[in-house]
């Protein structure tokens, strides 16, 4: 990582290496299924494909184990365990705030159609030709530090539009949809998720990808919910986030206007039907084993080691003790040991999803300095 990053982590974090024996669960996890995910971002360092959201970059060290696990790229479960061990140090990532954090995350699902009528009326938005997206950690002139895109005009930069400038009109032209759903609270949940299966009215599915953003801080709308006392967090779903949302119109569209950041899409046309969504890594995510972690800090491609409870339901949970791979971001993730676990697609991964927000002990397996 950068000298900017590693001085951000210990500001913010209490770094701590331990050995292998420390991890509980370690032994028993399935390293072969860990491995594999942790070779998709091997395949894309080696190839230098684009990423979608550009993290920190990954260092010689992290490269030198990717080039060693594509010399042996099918290990069973006991060699991929030693395959981790021999190559990586674990370091407990502890924040000084308190402890580290999880969320759940998933590709929803949603009925859709190519064009608009009475039943389908909400547009994503294709990314526009004005928008100007700012690298991590850089900037432009005249404009707040905090921005993370741009308006390009002919006088230079200015702020991209808000959420609700956008579903005002303030695109014009171009504005162009892709796809059409049947309510602002399925497409609000899509923008969340960044990505989405559309089962189009011909029986046929179209996949949808991230594109871009206007750089516009995020805000939860569940959080302003509980503040509002509309629902309390200890029992709330995302099944009943969406009926709120449906069954309250008005009050719903002021909600999701308090998140300014909006989210543009692009069909993803080269997703076979088995693959996930495109993370930001700009590689296609693995149910289970891919990690959002904040861009800011951290590598794609690194493995994290997660301990702490994944909920069945409401008041059930099951332990988690997993080997994780930094191949997204987001932009609520934010902090040192700050996760979002991928559950897949679909209603059921959108169910665990929604329940998951639990405190989790975060260990990234930093690679061994190089001989």
């Amino acid at each position: 990582m950068s000298a900017a990053a590693g001085s951000a982590l210990k500001d913010q974090a209490r770094l701590e290496p331990l050995p292998f024996t420390e991890l509980a669960g370690w032994v028993a996890d399935d390293h072969a299924a860990a491995f594999q995910a942790f070779l998709r971002s091997c395949r894309a360092f080696d190839a230098k494909a684009a990423t979608l959201r550009p993290a920190q970059a990954p260092q010689e060290d992290l490269l030198a184990v990717c080039r060693e696990a594509l010399k042996t790229p099918r290990l069973g479960k006991a060699e991929a365990r030693r395959f981790f061990e021999t190559l990586f140090q674990p370091v407990s990532v502890a924040p000084l705030s308190g402890n580290g954090f999880l969320t759940g995350y998933y590709e929803p699902e949603f009925q859709g159609s190519r064009t608009p009528d009475a039943i389908y009326r909400v547009p994503l938005l294709d990314r526009p030709g004005d928008l100007v997206t700012i690298p991590q950690g850089e900037t432009l002139p005249g404009l707040d530090g905090g921005l993370q895109a741009a308006r390009r005009t002919k006088d230079g930069y200015e702020p991209y539009p808000d959420r609700a400038a956008i579903e005002e009109g303030a695109l014009g032209q171009l504005a162009k949809p892709i796809v059409y759903l049947r309510e602002p609270g399925e497409a609000f949940i899509i923008h969340v998720q960044g990505s989405a299966r559309i089962r189009l009215n011909d029986g046929s599915v179209m996949r949808v990808a991230y594109a871009g953003r206007n750089g516009r801080p995020y805000t939860s709308i569940g959080r302003l919910l509980v503040q509002q006392g509309e629902m309390d967090l200890e029992t709330m779903t995302l099944a009943k986030l969406m009926g709120w949302l449906k069954g309250n119109p008005e009050p719903a569209k002021a909600l999701m206007r308090q998140n300014q950041s909006y989210i543009f899409f692009r069909e993803a046309s080269e997703l076979a039907p088995e693959d996930g969504p495109i993370g930001g890594a700009g590689t296609p995510l693995v149910p289970g084993r891919s990690l959002a972690v904040d861009r800011s800090l951290w590598a794609y491609g690194l493995p994290v080691w997660l301990d702490g409870q994944l909920p069945l339901t409401l008041d059930k949970t099951e332990p988690l003790q997993r080997l994780m791979i930094a191949q997204d971001t987001g932009s609520a993730i934010v902090g040192p040991a700050r996760g979002d676990f991928f559950f897949g697609s679909g209603e059921e991964a959108g169910r665990r999803a929604g329940l998951l927000r639990h405190a989790v002990r975060f260990v990234v397996l930093q690679p061994k300095p190089r001989s």
